[in-house]
């Protein structure tokens, strides 16, 4: 009789598992799936010999991600059952839901996601296990026949070992005679979702993202442990909506998208260009302060600038299309701003005393997006990159690297940005240059510098840029959200590409290194995640409109202008709203408009020299002498404070 296979369990336990038995007859009740030996598997899983085995439940990230994964299952045969005809695509579980395309009969929107809904809870309490073949791909074609995109999927994986592919041999999973191409794994069976899942929307997606594919139908869902859980989650998507920024620019007057101008080019208005000059004045104060010189670069150049840097070779697809000017020479909108700057590096010969030399610049970029991608603020396609990039000497690398994070960190603090891990992202497999001891050489300068922070660091692997690692800051938002911030990227190929080099103190030639880094990202960008981050309130250092005056009557409106111009001499930024509405009605549009304070003015008001000040919380604060409470904004904006001071201790 042969040996029954051991399960090694985490805290020392093992169990003996008969021949032939499922993993999950050796698991603890709760128990979803199994990752044996590193491999997530289902609970039906057989192991042939011993194996280290971890339980996997609902409530860790693996869990939930099978859960989705299921759920989205769930979801395609409950469109299939409703629209008969329907064609099925891909199906994946991502951060916080699922999604699923389709191939319809008839046009959908988000009123029929009810309809979806209620057969997906016919299905999860018929409680319908889910079940793992492994086939011939002959047979699976056979099988899927008439579901193109599958079939499409089968003769794409020749010699691939992703999408359920095993050599000649591809998984199915099916459940109550529904079938799908999947590589699991799954819950044991559709009961085990259960009820806390919720379809959220319905969109347009191209068939692998390609705009001469089909456009199918994008439907996503949520699911989750519990319903208290899920409960949270719709907490937060409605809260996310209420600080949407694109609503809040249309609200606010801050920005917007003509489309006379294009897609994902947007236009400041005065408020928000207001805003965004305060955020760049003070972000250009304190690189000045950190020993930054500033530069200029132009929009575009010669295509020989980004065939020497590799940007033609590695990220063509990112750029716009080139110009031909100057009888027929290729000029391209800059999709980057370090070739610019690697320039004006090697405009002269360097020294290693002019080491480190930090180049700043606000230089606005383009990137062909495409249309389906472009989203806001967040991801358009003329942006302002906050970039440096700082040439050291090998020696300097770690001590530079280590003062750029602690300066990126701090400067992020200062705008309301303070929860915070890193990420350090490693050589892409298949489109990188330079060689694997230099990568490695830079990963391992990047970790020490990610570990010396003491902040959580978690691995990105593969996820660098074509010329090097690099760690970027990870922030959560006012409402738990994860933005990538700032990036440092450390770069020994560039260097190389453009010849670069320095006088060392030897009296011989050394190649520098250099550090991209990028504080905000984008301008925009970090304008989005701010008006998100505050909804649209702004501190007031940063806030367009400090102080909204509101006369009562017409009588009143010069005395509230003077006691704008007053304000404007303190050097802040007051309103007067001489509109004819009610006093009533003014309070509602200042409070609309995000105002940090709102000063009324009347008959007593103007006797008297005392006011009503309202903050934004409406809280009101009755008999302000003018004066005093022009010293208290002043003192709130000077120091930047990130909620309301003025009547702290008053």
């Amino acid at each position: 009789m042969a040996p029954m296979p051991r399960l090694r369990l985490p805290d020392d336990v093992t169990v003996e598992l008969p021949e032939g038995e499922p993993v999950g007859s050796g698991l603890p009740k709760g128990t979803v799936a199994a990752r044996v030996d590193g491999a997530l598997r289902d609970l039906a899983y057989v192991p042939p010999a011993d194996a280290d085995v971890e339980a996997i439940t609902l409530a860790s990230a693996d869990g939930l991600h099978i859960l989705r994964h299921s759920a989205a299952h769930v979801m395609a045969q409950a469109v299939c059952d409703l629209y008969p005809g329907a064609t099925y695509a891909i199906g994946p579980a991502v951060q916080d839901g699922f999604y699923y395309d389709f191939d319809l009969p008839e046009a959908i929107d988000k009123a029929a996601l009810a309809k979806i809904d209620r057969r997906m809870r016919q299905i999860v309490k018929g409680n319908q296990p889910f079940v793992r073949e492994e086939v011939s791909r002959a047979e699976a074609l056979e099988r899927l026949a008439g579901q193109p995109f599958k079939v499409e999927i089968i003769e794409g994986l020749e010699g691939s070992e992703a999408e359920g592919a095993a050599g000649d041999r591809v998984s199915l999973y099916g459940n109550d005679g529904w079938v799908d191409l999947c590589m699991g794994p799954h819950l044991p069976s559709t009961g085990k979702v259960g009820s806390a899942f919720k379809l959220t929307n319905v969109a347009g997606a191209y068939w692998r993202g390609d705009d001469s594919r089909p456009m199918l139908t994008r439907i996503y869902g949520t699911a989750w442990a519990s319903q208290e859980d899920l409960d949270a989650h719709l907490h937060r998507l409605e809260e996310a909506e209420r600080r949407d920024h694109r609503r809040l620019g249309a609200e606010l007057d801050l920005f917007s998208f003509p489309e006379e101008i294009g897609s994902g080019l947007a236009v400041f208005h005065p408020k928000g260009g207001l805003v965004r000059r305060i955020m760049e004045d003070y972000s250009r104060r304190r690189h000045e302060e950190g020993g930054y010189d500033f530069v200029y670069s132009p929009h575009i150049t010669k295509s020989a600038l980004f065939e020497e840097s590799g940007h033609l070779d590695w990220y063509a697809d990112g750029m716009f299309p080139p110009m031909q000017l100057d009888g027929g020479q290729d000029y391209y909108l800059k999709p980057m701003n370090c070739p610019f700057h690697i320039l004006i590096y090697r405009s002269r010969t360097r020294s290693y005393r002019d080491l480190p030399l930090r180049m700043f610049e606000f230089g606005t970029v383009y990137r062909y997006e495409l249309s389906g991608v472009v989203h806001g603020l967040t991801r358009v396609r003329g942006l302002t990159m906050d970039d440096a990039h700082i040439f050291t000497t090998k020696d300097q690398v770690g001590d530079e690297l280590s003062s750029l994070l602690v300066f990126v960190l701090d400067l992020l603090r200062d705008y309301g940005l303070d929860d915070f891990y890193l990420e350090l992202s490693t050589k892409p497999e298949e489109k990188a240059v330079g060689s694997d001891e230099d990568w490695a050489e830079a990963t391992e300068v990047l970790r020490k510098t990610a570990e010396a922070m003491d902040l959580d660091l978690v691995m990105d692997i593969g996820g660098g840029a074509f010329y090097g690692p690099k760690i970027s800051v990870q922030a959560k938002d006012a409402i738990g959200r994860t933005w990538q911030m700032s990036t440092i990227q450390l770069d020994f190929q560039l260097p190389q590409r453009f010849d670069l080099h320095y006088a060392g103190a030897d009296g011989e030639r050394h190649r520098p290194i250099m550090i991209h880094r990028a504080l905000f990202g984008s301008v925009e960008r970090f304008f989005a995640i701010l008006t998100e981050h505050y909804a649209g309130a702004f501190p007031l250092w940063l806030a367009p409109e400090q102080l909204r005056l509101a006369p009562v009557a017409d009588r009143h409106v010069p005395h509230a202008q003077e006691l704008a111009s007053r304000a404007r001499e303190a050097g802040l930024r007051p309103f007067v709203d001489d509109s004819q509405e009610s006093v009533g009605k003014k309070i509602r549009a200042a409070q609309l408009q995000k105002a940090p304070y709102t000063l009324v003015i009347g008959d007593r008001e103007m006797d008297s020299g005392r006011y009503n000040v309202r903050d934004r919380s409406g809280t009101e604060h009755a008999d302000v002498a003018f004066d005093r409470f022009l010293e208290r904004l002043q003192d709130e904006d000077r120091s930047r404070r990130l909620t309301q001071s003025v009547f702290e201790d008053a």
